[in-house]
This record gives C-alpha cells, structure tokens and sequence, in this order.
C-alpha cells in the first residue's frame, strides 16, 4: 500500500483518487477550498463535480502540506493555469522521494510548454526525466463509477512509469506505459481543439460526415505538430490520441465538445464560460497551439480557424466555408513524409 496525494478535487482528481483508494492505497484528496474539503468529509460527495459515492477512505484537506506529507506519490489534476502556482508551493513542501504524476491536458500559452516543462521550471530539485504522465480515453463519470477504462501513463524514466502503473492498475482500469511523454501530452492536449470544432459541427446542424472530417484532418494536425516536436508518430494510432480524440469528441460528457456545441448554437464564448462552471481547457490550448503553428511554420487549419473563432470573432459558418474552400491537395501527403523520416 502506498501512500498518495492527489492534488485537484475536480472531477478527474476524484476519479483518480477512486481508482487509487479501489486499490488499497492510503489517498489525501487537496482542494484549495476549505468548504469543498469539509464537504466531501462530512457527506462523502464531491456534488458539484460527480453525482457518486466517495469511498470513505478518502481523506480531504485544504492544506497542501498535510496532504503531501510522507507521500509516495502526488498526483496533479489541476487545470493547466494553476499548475505553476501549485507547483511552486510543492516544491518548498514535498518529500524528496516522492514520485510526481501529472493528469493534466493543455499547453501553456506564450510560453508554449507543456505541462511536464512547466514542472520541471518549479520544482528545480525534481527531474524532467522523473515526471510521469497519465492520459488516455477517460471520461472521469464512467472511471468513478467502474466502467472499463485503458489509459497511458508515460515517463522518460521507464522505472517511474511502472511505478505509476503499478499504483494504478486495476480489474476495471487498466494502464499501458510509454516513454514517449512529448506524443502522450501534445495529443492529450491537442485533441481538446479538434473537440471543441466537432462541438461547432455538431451544433451548426451538421450530419456525422463532417465532424469525420474534423477528426480525421484534426488528428493529421496533431501529428504534424507533434511529430515536429519530437514525438512518435505512433503514439497518436494509440489510446492518448486516436482514443482519447474520439471519447472527447463524440461524448456529452466532454466539457469541450458541449462548449463547442454551445458556440455553435450561436452563444458567445463568454457566456458558454459562464455557463460550463468549469475549465474548459481547449479554449487556452488552441491559442497556445495557433501561436505554436506560427512559431515552427506548421500547417494547422482547424486550428487556426478555431483561433478565429474564439479570438477574432469570425462566425463558425465563415471559417467551414473557408476550409472548405482551400487549395487542392493530397491527403496522405503529411505521412509520407512521416513515413520517409
């Protein structure tokens, strides 16, 4: 049995910390709200997130240091723009030993890093090498009520991925490991953009031919960028990315699909904020991910037209018509080259 935090009590945090107390371990669940960790000791539920049953054995806290005190592991699962605040207070409180997982999907805007290098910037006494991953097709409803889920967790430090492995695989939630951190975290990332275009389809009206479209060209995108950065164009044919494009773009349950399809419906993004209540976390990723295409001169077309969207107020209906109407070409040209490297 080993001993865990878990940092983030949003849904996926809860998730997580199901899956981890399922398996015996001793689980502290921190929450920077005092009210929300009194809650979920006091009633065992965490309503505002998931209408489920936390095992008792859960224990909340608002206080990062009793949380992590004497931890084998930490697990983050906070949105991306709390990672370097959390981060920071980590780094002054954390046992030296302690392995940390990150369960988070995004990229940092103008800085362009990914979650692992922001990590590595805070907590200078711990390792890029030692950060792990966890990503994968994983809707956190159906993980906290013990549906089948696979997932990946991914570290350049084999032996710190089958330590996060090993703490959480299970009968209903099974774990793959990888090195390939830079493919794992760019697709997690990525495919909350090609997400929240499906949302638009869906909520212009349009049939299962287009949003086909939107996931298969989106997936190409991802690879493009992201074998550009150093990933394994395999990584995307795996659970982190074809798996996980196509749970968060065809699920209710995906906060960026119903964003999106909110914005298709002709709702502002302002007020699609409002109403989610939640992160969203592909609206901050696609102007991270535009501002990368423009940096590495990178082909990125859904992208750019949801950063038009969101950012520079085109109508959804201008930007289909705009991508339809581009230059002709040939549609497996991005992986011959793959395949020629």
């Amino acid at each position: 049995m080993a001993k865990v935090a878990v940092l983030g009590a949003g849904s996926w945090g809860t998730a997580l910390a199901i899956v981890l107390a399922d398996n015996q371990h001793d689980v502290r669940l921190w929450t920077h709200r005092k009210e929300q960790a009194e809650a979920i000791n006091t009633t065992n539920k965490n309503e505002k997130y998931l209408e489920i049953m936390i095992p008792k054995e859960i224990k909340a806290t608002s206080n990062m240091e009793e949380a992590v005190k004497g931890c084998d592991a930490i697990v983050v699962v906070v949105p991306t723009k709390a990672i370097r605040p959390v981060c920071q207070e980590l780094a002054n409180i954390m046992e030296p030993n302690s392995t940390i997982i990150h369960a988070s999907k995004g990229i940092e805007p103008d800085s362009l890093k990914r979650v692992s290098q922001m990590i590595d910037e805070e907590i200078p006494s711990y390792s890029y090498d030692d950060v792990v991953v966890l990503s994968g097709p994983s809707h956190a409803e159906e993980v906290a009520q013990r549906q089948p889920t696979t997932v990946t967790v991914s570290s350049t430090n084999e032996n710190k991925a089958v330590i996060a492995q090993d703490l959480f695989i299970n009968d209903v939630f099974r774990v793959y490991t990888s090195t390939d951190i830079i493919g794992i975290e760019l697709g997690g990332a990525l495919k909350n953009i090609i997400a929240l275009g499906a949302g638009i389809s869906d909520g212009l009206g349009y049939g299962d031919n287009a949003k086909a479209a939107i996931m298969t060209r989106g997936l190409a995108e991802i690879t493009r960028i992201g074998t550009t950065l150093g990933a394994n164009p395999l990584t995307f044919l795996g659970l982190p990315g074809v798996g996980d494009l196509m749970v968060t773009c065809t699920s209710v349950h995906s906060r960026n699909w119903r964003a999106g399809n909110l914005i298709g419906r002709g709702q502002s993004l302002d007020d699609v904020l409002d109403q989610m209540g939640m992160v969203v976390e592909g609206v901050r990723t696609t102007k991270a991910a535009y501002q990368l295409a423009q940096k590495q001169q990178i082909e990125m077309p859904i992208t750019e037209g949801i950063y038009d969207i969101l950012v520079n107020h085109k109508t959804p209906k201008e930007v289909v018509h705009h991508l339809m109407n581009r230059d002709k070409r040939e549609e497996l040209d991005d992986y011959a080259s793959l395949l020629k490297n």
